[in-house]
């Protein structure tokens, strides 16, 4: 197991030739790309201090594990050894059934464990790393999508389709970059997988978001999540974060 974490052991391999612009980085564009993964999450722990105050603490944990899932990549981007990087799409999954389950220390235990075993199994197998992640993200839009037919502010709709957009050009250029590679290698432009990587992220954080609206609202209604944008709140393509309108004490149990 541990070899597949050694410097060009994956069998996986993307369409950006190995070490062209650096000697020591084997992707380096791919590798560059995860940069949003880590300058963002700090960003929105600041932005989220009032919902980790008032609604639950734990969407802290969501922006430290995008960082796990940009320093994942970019390890492996960088030497072309294997790290698992799902562990997002788990805590999302948690996030929406936790609304329908009672026993959320159970469910956290098994989402947990989930995420433990299939990462392992995903070291020893590489090649399905691809498969599970396109299995995860379906479901998740499909989420998305139900959660946004129920909502009533025009401004979370729309986010939500920027949101459900976004994500699909992420796949696109995921696609093309393993299907087409030898057009960009024409164009001298092989970088599309970079260019997932700054969608995905995109996509991804502005999905939690979402949920973080929905969850409160459909648990904690009388606290009323509003939908605000840094730094200009009247600039949707800011950074989006929710604020509560009418604060109260978390209550334990729910956590």
């Amino acid at each position: 197991m541990w070899s597949h974490l050694e410097r060009g052991s994956s069998p996986v391999d993307w369409c950006e030739s190995n070490y062209s612009i650096s000697p020591v980085i084997a992707e380096f564009v791919n590798t560059i790309s995860n940069v949003l993964f880590f300058l963002l999450p700090p960003v929105l722990i600041h932005l989220f201090q009032e919902y980790s105050k008032f609604v639950n603490p734990a969407i802290n944990v969501l922006w430290v594990l995008l960082m796990v899932v940009g320093m994942s990549s970019a390890y492996f981007h960088a030497t072309l050894s294997l790290v698992g990087v799902h562990y997002i799409y788990t805590y999302i999954y948690y996030c929406k059934l936790s609304n329908l389950m009672k026993e959320r220390r159970r469910l956290a235990f098994y989402s947990s464990l989930f995420s433990i075993l299939s990462t392992g199994f995903l070291v020893m197998h590489p090649k399905a790393n691809a498969f599970a992640l396109m299995t995860l993200a379906f479901p998740a839009i499909g989420f998305l999508c139900k959660e946004l037919n129920r909502v009533k502010c025009v401004r979370v709709y729309r986010l939500g389709l920027r949101c459900v957009g976004v994500c699909f050009l992420a796949i696109c250029s995921w696609i093309i970059d393993r299907l087409f590679c030898e057009t960009w290698l024409s164009i001298d432009f092989p970088y599309m997988h970079g260019v997932w990587h700054i969608l995905i992220f995109i996509a991804s954080y502005t999905a939690l978001v979402l949920f973080a609206y929905f969850n409160v609202s459909e648990e904690r209604p009388e606290q009323k999540p509003q939908l605000k944008y840094w730094p200009r709140n009247d600039f949707e393509l800011g950074i989006p974060y929710i604020t509560i309108k009418h604060p109260c004490k978390i209550d334990k149990h729910l956590i």
